[in-house]
């Protein structure tokens, strides 16, 4: 039985003019709120809120008018403000498909680390090449700290999960929270309510969202639901590799696969303002963003390590974060037999490493499992292996956390430093710690 998963890949694009009386957003950096709002007593613009936290720099604001002008250009060093864009609305693009992969059919339980799990989804291919059990148990490591995942959200109440996961945030209703579930009208955690049986909102179809098993629960088909279950997919990779690290679910993209820049920078904040040490991004924008762009090196300074997807678009083009050079390690993504993957990105501009990302098989909502291919899946194995990294020493920051993961299996060139080895990885930051006395010196 085939199905596919949309994955989630994010086109930067420039929003177009609008009629003057529609209400344009805009993500304004200045000095502080009152160079914003000396800002829009000039031009009649509104600020709808802080998207920085305690940083009090970067805001959301609206207007009727265009705010991106010569005359603004004139204003912004009068006034301080630092930069001003549009809020970008960031589809979805091209699907990858996904094989049925043979973990969806070993349902055999196991106890995961207090967990009972399928052993498809324990003991499926990716764990074996990365060789994850040599490193769990070499050195004693099974992930350490919170690990931020911005996506569509997870399911909460997924018996695999729940256990690992902080309260998270929704960025899409500016509430806390951060179930998927949400999205789906008349859907509570995967059931319908009982006075609600005969109105479903979606065909339960066998086709293009995921390969799942034939008896697990609703499958929501295309459309609105084209990324439903994405969130839950990465946050189950982490866990698969970190499985005692806490996870921050972070809910910046609707179940259609789409999300407002805004909404992205003000959870990158959000992470690290709320104690995360490593932040897993699987989207890429094809343009990079200035507040983006801080919102990264708020990260860097605060010593959270960030991962992304490298991207599916088989080019060398840069896309971002990815391609924030040393500010973010960017993850490509290879085969079972060690090749890169047709759709992945390539090239030093965006890859650091890769990781498997084909017919992986991860959690799914409604406390079942699913098989999706995709850069999207070999970052959080990446973003997991940093969190047993912090087993070692608790403190690593993205400078160090690169060095270490470059430690790989040599691979292709346009695969820069090689193909994740989880053991060599944590080992090169055990045998840094250990030989030196103050590792944040290199």
């Amino acid at each position: 039985m085939k199905r596919r998963i949309l994955v989630l890949l994010l086109a930067f694009s420039l929003v177009g003019a609008v009629p003057a009386a529609a209400q344009q957003r805009y993500i304004v950096t200045g000095n502080g709120l009152s160079s914003v709002l000396n800002l829009c007593a000039l031009l009649g613009c509104q600020v709808q809120g802080n998207l920085d936290g305690s940083v009090g720099k970067t805001f959301l604001v609206t207007s009727a008018t265009n705010l991106i002008s010569g005359v603004v250009n004139f204003l912004e060093e009068l006034l301080g403000i630092a930069s001003i864009e549009p809020d970008q609305v960031l589809p979805l693009v091209q699907p990858r498909a996904a094989n049925a992969a043979g973990g969806l059919y070993d349902t055999t339980p196991v106890n995961y680390y207090g967990s009972v799990a399928w052993g498809g989804y324990v003991n499926q291919p990716a764990t074996s090449i990365i060789r994850l059990v040599d490193t769990q148990r070499g050195f004693n490591v099974s992930g350490q700290g919170i690990v931020a995942v911005i996506d569509t959200g997870v399911d909460t109440n997924h018996p695999v999960l729940y256990p690992v996961l902080l309260p998270g945030y929704d960025f899409t209703r500016n509430q806390p929270g951060a179930s998927e579930w949400l999205d789906v009208p008349g859907m509570q955690n995967g059931v319908l309510p009982a006075d609600d049986e005969n109105q479903q909102p979606a065909v339960v179809q066998q086709s293009t969202v995921a390969v799942l098993d034939q008896s697990t629960v609703a499958v929501l088909d295309g459309g609105p639901y084209s990324a439903f279950g994405h969130g839950t997919m990465t946050t189950g990779l982490v866990h698969l590799v970190a499985p005692t690290a806490q996870i921050l679910p972070l809910k910046a993209f609707s179940s259609n696969g789409t999300g407002n820049l805004s909404n992205i920078i003000a959870a990158l904040y959000y992470a690290v303002q709320h104690n995360a040490n490593v932040v897993n991004m699987s989207f890429d924008l094809t343009s990079s963003s200035p507040a983006l762009s801080r919102a990264v090196s708020y990260a860097n300074n605060a010593n959270v390590v960030l991962v992304a997807a490298a991207g599916n678009e088989d080019t060398s083009a840069r896309v971002y974060p990815a391609a924030f050079d040393g500010q973010v390690a960017g993850i490509a993504s290879t085969s079972d037999t060690d090749q890169r993957s047709s759709f992945s990105n390539f090239g030093s501009a965006d890859v650091w490493i890769a990781a498997p990302g084909e017919n992986i098989v991860s959690t799914y909502p409604g406390g079942t499992y699913a098989s999706a291919s995709g850069t999207s899946f070999s970052s959080p194995i990446v973003a997991g292996t940093v969190a047993l990294m912090r087993n070692v020493r608790s403190s690593i920051n993205q400078s160090q956390a690169n060095s270490a993961l470059a430690h790989a299996q040599q691979l292709t060139p346009d695969l820069n430093h090689g193909r994740l080895d989880t053991f060599q990885a944590v080992g090169a930051w055990s045998n840094t710690y250990t030989s030196n006395p103050n590792p944040w010196q290199w």
